[in-house]
């Protein structure tokens, strides 16, 4: 038995109060190495996963989970059906116990598009695996080789397709600023990713991380990342279109971990990175909507005006340190400008002059 690890118990929260016990497995089994991928600097664990730890992490993140939850365990990080094949048995009948006695919903897991077959997947659904998340990052050609991903765009529509057909749930993680990417190629890519119709989708802006091929190309001046202005306009972009094609997307952004942040000590040598980085993205979409219905109404020049949104969307209406209500006051040449609550609205917007 290893020595016991000290491990951050906070359950990761999603949409729909669902709550994720994250294992990760950095890099294990990943057949090559993508030009932007250190996992074990973006999961924060450096230390390889055992199956006997497995218990620990779970039990000690179940300890802080309300009984009633949705509880899922995932199994993140690296390819995990590109490992062998007995340590991914190994793996899910620690996990797997837990589904039978009900005190977690379901396993899932993350993958390679190239790492998918029939006889793995009948194995995956034996041991409780409903959901499986595809890492796709690209379906353009150019951008995939660039990123050295080592498949091509069918691969992924032929894995999403074994997936859906044997009744998994299907994900997709893409991400935008890789090597050979542009705004067209990423709407390109969303459009294509909704034609496999997965029910929810990941977007990952690309930062460079220390210790990376993608780093050393970047040091060079062979890669410009995105600037973070140029980031969110994208991703507001593409949660648009997907939210528009009822396909949720529940992550834009890494999440921000001890190594992953704004910090110049940090593991991020460059690339859009923020703490907050979907609700700018999502304050994008709600500033357009705002935008939208004044020129609408005609409201431009009005000495005051009332926005009414949903409690929770308040915050994205103002837009953080209220940069969306000075972008409005300059660009209308509107002096006061009011946000209130209104319980008929979630994340929509009404304005009248005041």
């Amino acid at each position: 038995m290893p020595p016991r690890r000290r491990w951050k118990i906070a359950g990761v929260a999603m949409k729909d109060e669902c709550r994720i016990i994250p294992i990760f497995v950095p890099h294990k089994g990943c057949p090559n190495d993508c030009i932007f991928c250190n996992q074990k600097k973006i999961s924060g664990q450096l230390q390889e996963m055992t199956a006997e730890e497995i218990p620990q992490i779970i039990e000690a993140h179940l300890s802080t989970m309300k009984q009633d939850s949705h509880i899922e365990i995932a199994f993140y990080g690296g390819s995990f059906t590109a490992i062998d094949k007995s340590m991914q048995e190994s793996f899910l009948k620690e996990a797997s116990p837990y589904l039978t006695k009900n005190r977690v919903a379901q396993i899932r897991l993350s993958t390679r598009p190239d790492c998918i077959d029939q006889d793995n997947l009948q194995m995956l659904w034996k041991y409780g695996v409903r959901t499986i998340e595809l890492g796709v990052q690209s379906m353009d050609e150019e951008v995939l080789s660039a990123s050295c991903r080592g498949h091509d765009a069918a691969c992924v529509y032929s894995a999403a397709s074994l997936i859906k057909n044997m009744g998994f749930k299907l994900g997709m993680q893409t991400m935008t600023g890789l090597p050979g990417d542009t705004r067209d190629k990423s709407l390109t890519t969303a459009r294509k990713v909704i034609s496999m119709a997965p029910e929810i989708v990941r977007i990952y802006p690309v930062l460079v991380i220390k210790g990376t091929e993608l780093e050393r190309q970047y040091i060079k001046g062979n890669y410009l990342p995105q600037r973070l202005e140029e980031a969110v306009e994208l991703c507001a972009e593409l949660l648009k279109l997907y939210e528009s094609n009822n396909i949720k997307v529940i992550r834009i952004g890494l999440q921000a971990t001890a190594n992953i942040n704004e910090d110049s000590q940090s593991d991020v040598a460059a690339g859009p990175v923020h703490p907050a980085f979907r609700q700018l993205v999502e304050s994008r979409l709600m500033l357009e909507k705002v935008e939208t219905a004044i020129e609408r109404q005609g409201l431009a020049g009005s000495p005051r005006l009332v926005i009414y949104t949903g409690v929770s969307n308040i915050s994205n209406v103002v837009g953080q340190n209220k940069s969306n209500i000075e972008i409005l006051k300059r660009k209308y040449a509107i002096r006061d400008i009011k946000v209130s609550p209104c319980q008929q609205l979630s994340k929509e917007v009404t304005v009248s002059a005041m």
